[in-house]
């Protein structure tokens, strides 16, 4: 069997495994939730709003870090950590523990999405499958992104959406014969799912309304308007994230991250768990519906009231969403993204039809053509938006529209934020490097297995005789100096010495801590190698000492050495 053809065997068995995982995850959490609402019907037992999210969010922190012994995390951002840092090698415990830990908090009221942790389960996957296949980095990247599309084609039975996700949030620098395996993947979980689920789809939407022409202006209108949320989505997930990490006790975290998002969701119902039920009400222009079940809105017919109740929506759910997560729960911004869409998008055609036009416009339309506009912003993944919401809206009529929109939205959140939500953090602390292929090749290269260790050290306080006998020995012209506790204080080279060195009578008086010099820069044993090579640049030196945080000596680094380290690396990378 030939490399190529069993690689197109993994990827279709990736994409089984992932479209199970998503099946058994969606049904899950949906037949859980019911039960639930059904036992403890929430308009008796209002109550319930406030509780089951400090339960879920607390339960999720502690199966995270004491069960599955992992750190909270982005879902996304995670799997982009390990292909960049981790040579795309995930820990096998990642192919259930995403699952288990937000089923928790979406059953309980966590206001996130179950896409981004099952994306990471199918990366997961593919990882492994790739690891006990043997298969090279490169192969078993493209595995992760059969993970990854066969997880979003399984969860929202959209083929080509989790096929366009895999190749444009995952893959960045995909290639057109990577894209057959992807397609394999994404095939084989989308089939899983309708054979499980049949045509079952998180929204089923019959257009009644073909698009019209004449209202090109207010979707570009509608466009502008899905980038400024997303941008507020972005800035405001990143700032309420900081805030509540800032509370130390992990466990007092958990307990005000979930008290908060509990009183939010007392308040504003309709954004309980993933928010699908209210975005089923908005496309179906039964808005009012919002309003009802909750103790301090009552129903009212007026739509000025209901545009301020969405507005208040929209503004809540990113923060709640962020608490989510920030607090220790698991989950992803797919869902509250297209919530708030979908809020966007209704809401600009109640307004518009109300007070800039006219005509009425479809309600149906503008909602799923918002849902389009915020997620490309957010996720910066305008092809995969499209997609998306052209297949649940079961066909193409809305193609322009959402064209359109979504790349407006796209100009205008890059415009602001020019990195999505998933990747700002890891390219802020240089574990990802997306679109620079010198970086990414960096970015792979150990400091600690450059170090050299053939150093020969002196003491601060020794005299020259004890470096002549130290360079008797040493095959190296440079010396690190240290102290009492193995502390990098100076180095001594041998042109330091050269004029001296022959001079035996004086060898005892001469410390070393006059001959040395203070190194310019020193390299941190954790420190990034684009930022040692930016050190090697700056000083023109040949060699950089390594050392600890606290400053105690490990070795060098050589430029001759990266260079070589780093050209082998180039090779492999091509090879593969």
């Amino acid at each position: 069997m030939s490399d190529h053809t069993f690689v197109l065997i993994i990827s279709g068995m990736t994409g089984i495994a992932a479209g199970l995982a998503a099946v058994l995850l969606k049904s899950f959490v949906h037949y859980f939730s019911h039960i639930l609402r059904t036992t403890f019907p929430f308009s008796e037992y209002y109550f319930l709003y406030l509780i089951l999210p400090v339960i879920g969010i607390m339960t999720a922190y502690l199966l995270t870090n004491y069960l599955f012994k992992e750190k909270v995390s982005h879902g996304v951002s995670s799997v982009l950590y390990y292909i960049s840092k981790r040579s795309s090698l995930i820990k096998k415990r990642n192919t259930i523990s995403k699952m288990v830990t937000s089923a928790v908090t979406v059953c309980f009221g966590g206001t996130v999405g179950l896409e981004s942790p099952i994306v990471v389960t199918g990366s997961a996957i593919g990882s492994n499958i790739a690891r006990i296949a043997h298969l090279n980095y490169k192969r078993r990247t493209i595995m992760i992104g059969c993970g990854a599309a066969g997880a979003v084609a399984g969860i929202f039975n959209s083929p080509v959406a989790g096929l366009i996700f895999a190749a444009e949030v995952i893959l960045a620098d995909v290639t057109i014969a990577s894209f057959i395996p992807l397609l394999i993947s994404s095939v084989c979980a989308s089939t899983v799912s309708r054979i499980l689920l049949g045509d079952d789809i998180l929204f089923s939407v019959q257009l009644t309304e073909s698009f019209n022409t004449s209202d090109v202006v207010f979707y570009v209108m509608l466009g502008i308007l899905c980038g400024m949320v997303a941008v507020y989505f972005t800035r405001t997930n990143y700032s309420v994230e900081r805030w509540i990490q800032s509370v130390k006790n992990p466990i007092f975290r958990a307990s005000l991250g979930g008290l908060v998002v509990g009183i939010v969701v007392f308040v504003l119902p309709p954004i309980y768990g993933e928010g699908y039920d209210a975005i089923k009400n908005l496309i179906a222009d039964k808005g009012f519906l919002l309003l009802s079940d909750n103790l301090f809105f009552s129903e009212s017919n007026k739509i000025q009231y209901l545009l301020l109740f969405i507005l208040l929506l929209i503004i809540v759910s990113a923060i709640s969403s962020a608490l989510t997560v920030g607090a220790g729960g698991t989950g992803g911004v797919f869902a509250p993204s297209l919530l708030i869409g979908s809020l966007t998008g209704y809401s600009f055609s109640k307004f518009s039809s109300l007070f800039l036009t006219d005509n009425t416009l479809s309600i149906t339309n503008f909602t799923l053509v918002g849902m389009c506009g915020v997620m490309s912003g957010v996720l910066h993944a305008p092809l995969t938006a499209i997609f998306l919401i052209a297949e649940i809206s079961g066909g193409y009529t809305l193609f322009i529209p959402l064209m359109l929109v979504s790349a407006i939205s796209y100009i205008t959140t890059c415009a602001f934020e020019p990195h999505s939500i998933y990747t700002k953090k890891l390219i802020a602390r240089g574990d990802l490097h997306q679109f620079n292929k010198d970086g990414e090749v960096l970015s792979q290269l150990n400091t600690n297995k450059l170090i050299e260790k053939d150093f020969m050290t002196v003491h601060v306080n020794g005299t020259l005789r004890d470096l002549v006998e130290q360079f008797k020995k040493s095959k190296r012209n440079l010396f690190p100096v240290l102290d009492d506790y193995d502390r990098l204080v100076g180095i001594v080279t041998l042109d330091d010495i050269r004029r001296i060195m022959f001079e035996q009578n004086k060898w005892d008086k001469y410390v070393i801590k006059t001959l040395m010099t203070r190194p310019e820069e020193v390299v941190y044993e954790s420190e990034e190698m684009s930022s040692v090579i930016s050190k090697f640049e700056r000083t023109g030196k040949f060699n950089l000492a390594i050392v600890t945080a606290e400053d105690k000596y490990l070795g060098f680094i050589s430029r001759g050495v990266l260079f070589n380290a780093y050209r082998r690396k180039v090779i492999r990378t091509q090879k593969e």
